[in-house]
């Protein structure tokens, strides 16, 4: 990646008119580039050269960029849905918490019947509410 970055600079920027640049690599394998060879290394001259021209991206049929506006505006949408449905939960969760601290006869309804729930039973969902509201609403 840095060579590619040096590389891009040399052949852009006015070093490059001024004079040679060289090319070679060392002994771990990594290619240099430099406007000097190195000392008892072999070097290879690199030629400069325009780079190619491109469209203007309004010209084109298909736009990445049309297609990542549309990509943007599906996350978008999905963000605002999972909030919405977010939203909701923590309402929920917040009434569902109210009524747990503020009725200790609270019944449920199990298979039909509806049971009383013991102290104990309240305490823990009384808990867990606390714990939901706190992970997942702000």
């Amino acid at each position: 990646m840095r060579s590619m970055f040096l590389i891009a600079s040399l052949l852009i920027g006015p070093a490059c008119m001024a004079g040679q640049i060289y090319k070679w690599v060392d002994a771990q394998g990594v290619t240099h580039f430099g406007a000097q060879p190195p000392q008892g290394q072999e070097a290879s001259t690199v030629t400069p050269s325009a780079p190619p021209a491109s469209k203007p991206l309004s010209s084109q049929g298909s736009s990445p960029i049309g297609d990542q506006q549309a990509i943007d505006r599906k996350v978008k949408r999905q963000v605002a849905e999972q909030q919405a449905e977010l939203k909701v939960f923590c309402e929920q969760a917040r009434t569902n918490l109210a009524q747990l601290q503020n009725n200790p006869r609270v019944r449920e309804d199990v298979e039909g019947e509806m049971r009383r729930l013991s102290e104990e039973q309240r305490n823990e969902r009384i808990t867990e509410a606390q714990r939901q509201i706190k992970e997942n609403c702000s």
